[in-house]
C-alpha cells in the first residue's frame, strides 16, 4: 500500500509523517534520489587544501550516495569539487591528500588539470571526435561559507535559499578563527532511521524530560524556534548566571543571552554554535533503521569549552540516542502510525515532515 505523503499545512490539524516512512526499505531506497541527491552536502573545510596543487579525496554520504569526489586547489588558488572517477574507464584517480601538479590516472594514463579539464590520453590519435565535454571530470556546484565547503549535484536548491538565515544571523563571527579538532570530534552509530534522529533535535519539546543538565543551563520558557524555507533555526537562551555569547551590537540578537544557535538545514545537517565555538553534526543513513553521526568540533574559544550548554555534546548525545533508539522500536508497534503535533512546541518538526513529503512526491 502507498503511503499517503500529505502533512497538512496547519500544525493544530495535521498528523505526523506515516511510520511506515521509517520501516519500508522502499521508501529508505528513494529517498536516496527524491532527498539526497536533490541536495547540498558538507564535503570539508579549505584547510584541507590550504595550498595549490592540495588534492583531498572524500566520499559523498560514504555508504549511502557513496559518491566519489575529490576536492582541489588549481594554480590560480581556485577550489574546486569534482568527480574522483576517470572518465576513460572509470577508476578512481585519487587516494589519499596529496600535492599535485594535474590528476593522472594510474590505470591508463590520463590526465586532467586541477579543475577537472581533460589535459591528454595516451594512444589516443585515431579516436575522433575527442575529446568532447564529456571526457572532461565532472565539476560539481560547490559553496563555501568560511572556511567550510558545501557540494550539490545540480546546485539547487540555490545555496542562499539554504544557508542565507545562517550566514546573515551569524555574520558578525570571525570564522577564520574556528580551528577544526580530531580530539573532539567523534561518530557515533544509531540503531534508528536517520529522519527520527533529525526530528528529535528540531524539537526543543523534550528537553526538560530527556536533558536534565541541559535544562539546568537552558531557559526552556523562552526557547525559541524561526522557520525559514530549507532550514530552522532553535534560539537556546541562558538562564541567569550560565554561559553566553558577548554579542557585539552589530548582531540582531544583541542584548539577548543566548547560549546556543541550533541551525538546521535540510535534510540532514546540523550546525550548533556556541561560545566556545562550533559542532557541525552531520546525519548520514546507512540502513532503514540504521545511521551514523558525525559530530565535527571547531574550536574558536578554548577557554570557554565545557561550559554552558554545549559542556559536554557527549552526555547529551547519548540521552537523545536512548530516545530515538526506543522510538525506532515503538513505531514497530501495530498499534501507532501517526503522531500530532505540539503548536508551541514542535513546528520545527512540522516544517521537517512538511519539506519530506514535498520532496518524496515531487518527481522531476
Amino acid at each position: 500500500m502507498l503511503m499517503n505523503f500529505h502533512v497538512d499545512p496547519d500544525i493544530s490539524l495535521a498528523q505526523t509523517l506515516d511510520a511506515a516512512f521509517y520501516l519500508r526499505e522502499d521508501y529508505f531506497q528513494q529517498s536516496k534520489e527524491k532527498i539526497f541527491s536533490r541536495g547540498w552536502q558538507f564535503i570539508g573545510d579549505t584547510d584541507q587544501v590550504k595550498e595549490k596543487g592540495w588534492v583531498t579525496p572524500v566520499r559523498l554520504l560514504e555508504d549511502f550516495l557513496d559518491e566519489p569526489l575529490v576536492i582541489t586547489k588549481d594554480k590560480n588558488d581556485q577550489v574546486h569539487c569534482l568527480s574522483n572517477v576517470c572518465t576513460h574507464r572509470g577508476n578512481l584517480l585519487v587516494e589519499k591528500p596529496c600535492k599535485l601538479n594535474d590528476l593522472r590516472c594510474k590505470y591508463h594514463g590520463r590526465r586532467f588539470q586541477l579543475d577537472g579539464t581533460f589535459l591528454s590520453m595516451p594512444e589516443f590519435k585515431e579516436v575522433q571526435n575527442f575529446p568532447t565535454a564529456t571526457d572532461h571530470l565532472h565539476a560539481l556546484p560547490t559553496f563555501t561559507w568560511g572556511k567550510w565547503l558545501f557540494a550539490s549535484f545540480d546546485g539547487s536548491p540555490a545555496p542562499a535559499d539554504l544557508f542565507k538565515p545562517m550566514t546573515d544571523r551569524l555574520a558578525w563571527l570571525p570564522l577564520p578563527e574556528f580551528t577544526f579538532r580530531p580530539d573532539l570530534s567523534k561518530e557515533y552509530l544509531i540503531d534508528a532511521h536517520w529522519a527520527l534522529y533529525c526530528e528529535n533535535y528540531l524539537e526543543g519539546f523534550h528537553i526538560p524530560f530527556v536533558h536534565a543538565g541541559l535544562n539546568a543551563m537552558i531557559d526552556y520558557g523562552n526557547y525559541a524556534v524561526e522557520l525559514y524555507r530549507y532550514s530552522s533555526l532553535q534560539l537556546g537562551i541562558a538562564k541567569a548566571g550560565e554561559l553566553s555569547f558577548d554579542l557585539p551590537a552589530s548582531s540582531p540578537d544583541y542584548g539577548k543571552e543566548i547560549a546556543g544557535y541550533y541551525f538546521w538545514v535540510f535534510p540532514n545537517m546540523m550546525f550548533n554554535f556556541y561560545p566556545w565555538g562550533l559542532s557541525i553534526n552531520v546525519v548520514q543513513p546507512l540502513a532503514v533503521n540504521k545511521t551514523k553521526v558525525s559530530f565535527l568540533s571547531y574550536v574558536w574559544d578554548e577557554s570557554k569549552l565545557r561550559q554552558g550548554a554545549g559542556a559536554d555534546l557527549h552526555a547529551v548525545e547519548m540521552e537523545d540516542e536512548d530516545v530515538v533508539q526506543n522510538v525506532q522500536k515503538g513505531i514497530r508497534s501495530r498499534f501507532y502510525r501517526h503522531g500530532r503535533y505540539s503548536v508551541t512546541r514542535e513546528p520545527g518538526t512540522h516544517h521537517f515532515h512538511r519539506l519530506i513529503a514535498e520532496f518524496m512526491t515531487h518527481s522531476r
